[in-house]
Formats: structure tokens, sequence, C-alpha cells
């Protein structure tokens, strides 16, 4: 989509060598990332990994110790009143007035916002309720809201005015599965209606299901940035055998170079070799096992993970 003047459009968040010290501690080392417009760009990484400290310097919370950070187009911190009006975001979960209602701490939140008309307070706060579910209990003190419900309840502070961009640091913290699933549907909903969504998240199948670009952080350093395909892509599949004699396919497997077996009643997996399949199979055959399946798993982006940082990971929380 071009810019004003014929060219692409910016980047909705771009840094460039951004680095965060604490003492001797490096949390953030020489960070370069691009976010694209239109994006739902998933921040990865184990906790710890850098990413909340790396969302606090992009919303101007904390100062970086070098290089530099634009959100929307402008440098951060420096333009923190003009770019913040067009940014919800929920970072470290919502803090909240315990002692008022659901509803009450969204007109409170809005009522902050010197951009918010105060004619339609009650109207956008309403329909905020009603797109994270928290309609039924709007009315219910905020202190007895379980852990998932107040993040529905900061998503919602987020959504009052329309945002160019949503920053979520771990949006779907506490929720059970059915309410993982209904934020991650209102995120691809968010995204189709134009606003761009950061989301950090330690889940790999969270950004899998929802992101369509995303980068790699481990020990407050950027792996790998670019579109979850192709970062899935850049990963080799499991060998996949589906056979009754699993006992002699692994034997003949592991002979050909076949490493992490795994074998389950009917099935054999491994991490194929760079042997030709056709000659595993091949192989398979001569040996009289008897194959039913045989085949290479699309590679999955745990596969990326481990195989760009050699760790494992957390993939469904």
């Amino acid at each position: 989509m071009p810019g004003e003047n014929g060219g692409p459009t910016p980047s909705v968040i771009e840094t460039s060598a951004l680095t965060k010290r604490y003492g001797k501690q490096l949390a953030v080392d020489q960070l370069s990332l691009t976010v694209p417009s239109g994006s739902v760009f998933g921040f990865l990484g184990p906790n710890g990994s850098g990413k909340t400290t790396t969302i606090r310097m992009l919303m101007g919370l904390i100062e970086p110790t070098s290089g530099h950070a634009r959100v929307l187009g402008s440098a951060m911190p420096r333009a923190t009143r003009t770019v913040l009006p067009h940014v919800g975001a929920l970072i470290e979960g919502p803090a909240l007035y315990g002692f008022l209602s659901g509803r009450d701490n969204l007109l409170r939140y809005d009522s902050a916002d010197p951009t918010a008309d105060p004619r339609t307070r009650r109207t956008r706060a309403e329909a905020a309720l009603d797109r994270v579910g928290l309609t039924a209990a709007a009315g219910k003190k905020a202190k007895a809201y379980s852990l998932g419900m107040k993040q529905r309840l900061g998503l919602a502070a987020a959504l009052l005015q329309p945002r160019r961009l949503l920053v979520l640091d771990e949006p779907t913290n506490g929720l059970d599965p059915q309410g993982m699933r209904e934020i991650r549907t209102l995120i691809r909903e968010l995204a189709s209606e134009g606003t761009t969504v950061f989301l950090s998240s330690h889940l790999l199948d969270e950004i899998e299901q929802v992101c369509t670009h995303a980068a790699v952080m481990a020990q407050g350093r950027l792996i790998t940035q670019g579109p979850v395909a192709e970062l899935a892509a850049g990963a080799r599949g499991r060998l996949v055998v589906t056979t009754p004699d699993t006992g002699d396919a692994a034997r003949v497997l592991k002979e050909l170079g076949v490493t992490d077996l795994v074998v389950t009643e009917d099935r054999v997996t491994g991490e194929p070799p760079g042997t030709e399949l056709a000659e595993l199979n091949a192989a398979l055959v001569g040996a009289g096992v008897r194959v039913r399946g045989f085949g290479v798993e699309r590679a999955s982006l745990e596969d990326a993970f481990v195989a760009l940082t050699g760790e494992g990971f957390d993939v469904a929380g």
C-alpha cells in the first residue's frame, strides 16, 4: 500500500540496534526489528528473553541505553504524546481499581484520555465489553474477576478507541482454552479491520495460529524474523513411517542415519538424514517392512525454533 509520497507504507514499528542494559545485565541486545503495517506480528521467546523490556521501550515507558525505536513513524520516547493516542496496549496485565466494576473501570480509563469524546464514552465502553465477552460480568467488582477476566478487561480498555496499533504482552495469560480461542479470533478480526497487532507470547502454537509475521528472541537477542510461513519452511519436518513392523522399521532407519527416533504403536518418526527419501523407502521395503504410509510432516514453528536456538520451548503453556 503506497504512502503519501507514493512510496511503500512505512513500518508500524522499527528499531535499530535497540539496547537496554541494567548494570551488567544486557536485557535487550542490539535489536533491529521491522513490523509491517497491517500484520499480526508475533514477538516470540521464552520468559526472560527481553520481550517485555522491548515493549516498554517501544511504548516510551523506559529509555533505551542505546539504539533507536520508531512507532507509527515517530521516534520514541520523544513522540510519546502524539503516538500513544493511536496505540492500544496491554502490558504486564491491566492495572485495575478492584473496588470498581468492570464497566466503571473502563469509564475511568476513558475519562483519563484527553482525546476521548465524553458524549460517546458509555456507548464505547459497552461495545468494548461486548467485544471481549464481558457484558454479563460488567457490573461485577474487578477484585472478584479471575485472571482471565482481568486480561479481557485490559483488552477492552485498549479497544475503547479505534487504534492503528495494538500492543499485547501475553494477552491469553490466565485464560482457559475457550477464552484463548475467543481472543485469537478477536485479534484476527481487528487485523482484518486494518489494525496492526504486535503480540508477545511464549506460546509457539499461539503465534503459529494467529500471526502473519514473527520475530524470535532468545536471551535478549533477535534470532530471526519474517513471515511465519517462511520461518517454519526454513526447518525440516519429521519423517513419518506408518507400519505394523515398527521395531524392524526403527532398526533400518537408524542404520540409515535417521536420528531422534520415536516409536509408537504403528508409527516411527525421526529426523530425516540427507539421504534421498526414496532410498529410505526402498531400504524399508527391501528389509521386509510393510510400509503403509511414508512421508515428511510439515515443519512447525516449534521445529524452526529448536533448529535456530537448540532449545526446547513451551508449546501450549
